[in-house]
């Protein structure tokens, strides 16, 4: 006896209407997981650079002993190489308050090479820096506190290097708007650049334009530099174009370029008259609280006011100017004010000892001495004064702003010679008379005519 037919089970036949229904939440539930999915990616990348910066400027401040941090956005890219940007960059040695470097930005691009060989390969894209700012007593109390190694591994950078909007600060002088391009730089070969700054202390204001060469990239390399440089005061200003600079880097604090040489063609703006000559210097330079050069060796070789000589001495520049010159004056310039006989007769050659401390535009006191033959003049004036009095000579008083003593042996004025005299120039404050002198003559000696002389 069989049971009841059932009818076989089967799965209900969706509607027409159901099937579009159920790919629509199909697709979205797809672009819902795709929405996520781009989500966490776009936070894992904006977060990482800022991770990627923190790391490659710890390891770099362990490295250097150096605390290196970046307070602003960081941004990389890995599309051909790796590229870091980071910004509000500050490099100080552990406990100093003063930075040794800080920066607006900077870049590092490096091609996948090198990021393969974590360190066996230095080859850079680029480096770029804005704004940095490199203090000169930081950086050498940092540098004494490194311990002696080999020469630093130099990289090569195939795009080179750009600066901009620079500083260097140092005591009392610093330069600024630095602005350096050097095309490529290789361990093994010439580099070259160009670079635009101002150097500035309280009184000057010398803007640069030079072309830079390097034998190597190395601390003890030769270097040479050509362009142009105008020195600004506030009574005067010294263009100095054909400028030529050469000399070998420091590889030991402090910093400074040995055996180093300048040359330039020089001209000299003083009121409305412009006086040229042609300048040479040989000196070691050092960098530090104050600019030295020392020993300097000094060629000048004038016409009209600026005479031409040969010193030596030493030269320091930082919140004052001082330098000590000890040369011979080749001849007695013939637009200075003619000497009285005898000393204008005389053809000998004019020793002298120059000395100068005050403000860098050199309106603080200078003071001069002079001999020819048995004459002594000793004196002592402010240069922007005595160039006023010389080029106002012809049409003002023959006698120059200065206070000092002349002492010879004969003189020869107005038709009488003078022996054993001892001249006093005494300078007015400003607004008062210029200089009067006093003459005496010493005992035992006198007063007599002039020999006669044929026209």
């Amino acid at each position: 006896m069989s049971g009841p037919h059932l009818p076989p089970v089967t799965a209900p036949t969706p509607s027409p209407v159901d099937v579009p229904r159920r790919r629509r939440r199909l697709a979205l539930l797809l672009v819902l997981l795709a929405v996520l999915a781009v989500a966490a990616v776009a936070l894992r990348q904006a977060s990482r650079p800022v991770r990627v910066a923190q790391l490659v400027l710890r390891q770099a401040g362990h490295a250097l002993g150096l605390e290196i941090t970046a307070r602003g956005s960081a941004e990389y890219r890995l599309r051909g190489g790796a590229q870091l940007v980071v910004r509000d960059v500050v490099a100080r040695q552990p406990g100093a308050r003063t930075p040794v470097l800080s920066a607006d930005r900077i870049l590092l691009s490096v091609p996948w090479s090198t990021v393969r060989a974590r360190g066996a390969d230095l080859t850079v894209r680029r480096v770029e820096l804005d704004a940095p700012v490199l203090d000169l007593a930081a950086l050498q109390a940092w540098q004494a506190t490194r311990p002696p190694t080999a020469e630093p591994r130099i990289p090569t950078l195939t795009e080179g290097l750009a600066v901009e909007r620079g500083r260097i600060q140092g005591s009392g002088w610093w330069i600024e708007a630095l602005a350096l391009e050097v095309p490529a730089l290789h361990p093994a070969r010439i580099v070259e650049g160009h670079a635009r700054a101002t150097f500035r202390n309280a009184t000057l204001r010398v803007p640069m334009d030079l072309r830079i060469a390097l034998a190597r990239p190395a601390l003890d390399a030769g270097v040479g530099a050509v362009g142009t440089a105008t020195v600004f005061a506030r009574d005067w200003r010294m263009q100095l174009d054909a400028l030529s600079v050469s000399g070998r880097l420091r590889d030991v604090p402090p910093a400074g370029l040995d055996r180093a040489r300048l040359g330039a063609r020089a001209t000299l703006h003083a009121g409305d008259a412009a006086h040229r000559f042609v300048l040479g210097v040989g000196t070691h330079l050092r960098f530090g609280d104050v600019l030295t050069l020392a020993p300097l060796a000094m060629s000048v070789r004038g016409r009209d006011v600026v005479p031409s000589l040969d010193a030596s001495g030493r030269l320091g520049l930082g919140q004052a100017l001082a330098f000590d010159l000890d040369g011979t004056l080749a001849t007695w310039p013939g637009t200075w004010p003619a000497l009285p006989p005898p000393l204008g007769q005389s053809g000998s050659p004019l020793p002298f000892v120059l000395a100068y401390r005050g403000a860098t535009d050199l309106s603080g006191d200078t003071r001069l001495r002079l001999r020819r033959d048995a004459t002594v003049f000793d004196a002592a004036f402010r240069l922007p004064r005595v160039l006023a009095w010389l080029d106002a000579f012809e049409r003002g008083t023959p006698l120059p702003p200065l206070d000092g003593t002349l002492v010879t042996p004969t003189l020869e004025i107005a038709g009488a010679t003078l022996e054993g005299v001892h001249v006093t120039f005494e300078d007015g404050e400003a607004g008062a008379s210029p200089s009067k002198p006093r003459t005496t003559v010493a005992p035992g000696q006198g007063v007599r005519p002039a020999a006669r002389r044929e026209r």
